[in-house]
């Protein structure tokens, strides 16, 4: 049960993360003013966003499960899973510049992962 619960948290905190850059970059490129007033106005009439919010909600509520039926010292590094995914999806589904001491430092995440998951 905790790797389901791990994966939930890890793929929803992926996918909102993804949709919330994607949007904000888009509202950023069209020439909108950033700042709360204009987030609020996007989350309102942008569906990504509206996922985004629902995707984090998920994950929040599948790390209280998680961190009811496993230690904490287990649940926080292990969902830093993120952390590796996001490294990647950015530069390949972004298309961000992610540099050689990005890409090492996701590689040491990924490190401690394996480490815990032994």
């Amino acid at each position: 049960m905790k790797w389901i619960l791990l994966t939930i948290v890890v793929v929803t905190t992926v996918l909102a993360d993804l949709l919330q850059s994607h949007e904000m970059k888009i509202a950023a490129t069209s020439g909108e003013r950033v700042g709360l007033v204009t987030i609020m106005k996007a989350i309102a009439i942008r569906r990504n966003l509206i996922l985004a919010i629902a995707s984090m909600t998920v994950s929040f509520f599948a790390f209280l499960a998680l961190v009811q039926t496993q230690p904490l010292s287990f649940a926080v590094p292990a969902s830093a899973a993120t952390f590796v995914i996001e490294t990647v999806l950015a530069r390949f589904v972004l298309q961000e510049r992610v540099d050689a001491r990005r890409a090492a430092g996701a590689l040491l995440v990924l490190s401690g992962i394996v480490l815990l998951g032994r």
